[in-house]
């Protein structure tokens, strides 16, 4: 896959993992799940950044960025705070197998960028519940 085709890939999971967060957050509680709640926001913050990076970097290499789709899929049951967490992790995990994606197909900067982001996520990925994995977005490598 091109460089591009990689980023365009990218920003569609950003986009996805933008509208997730922002559904999950509206599913919790600042006062009553305190700790769920402020990673949900800082996991809403960071996916809105990189998101807006990915736009820019495809503009700027001439290309249309990919729109966002109108919705995406939710579990249907997200009324407990396990449940929400569940689908924060899930969610991140996708995210890391997205840039570990990315890292297999860009160079550079953006390269370095993909790693980053790959280990934030990772990171994130323990604020709800995960475990530490040995090579995150790496499902054949992952010990769960």
């Amino acid at each position: 896959m091109s460089a591009l085709g990689a980023l365009q890939k990218t920003l569609g999971a950003e986009h996805a993992a933008v509208y997730v967060c922002g559904a999950l957050g509206a599913q919790t509680s600042q006062t009553r799940s305190r700790p769920l709640y402020d990673a949900l926001t800082a996991a809403y913050t960071a996916h809105r950044a990189r998101r807006d990076q990915l736009v820019q970097e495809i503009s700027a290499r001439g290309a249309e960025p990919v729109s966002s789709a109108p919705a995406y899929e939710l579990p249907e049951r997200l009324d407990t705070e396990p449940a929400v967490a569940r689908t924060a992790l899930d969610l991140e995990r996708s995210c890391a197998t997205t840039y570990a994606f990315l890292v297999a197909n860009i160079r550079g900067t953006w390269r370095r960028w993909a790693i980053g982001a790959l280990t934030e996520s990772a990171v994130r990925e323990l604020a709800f519940r995960g475990t530490p994995e040995m090579f995150p977005g790496a499902d054949e490598y992952a010990d769960r």
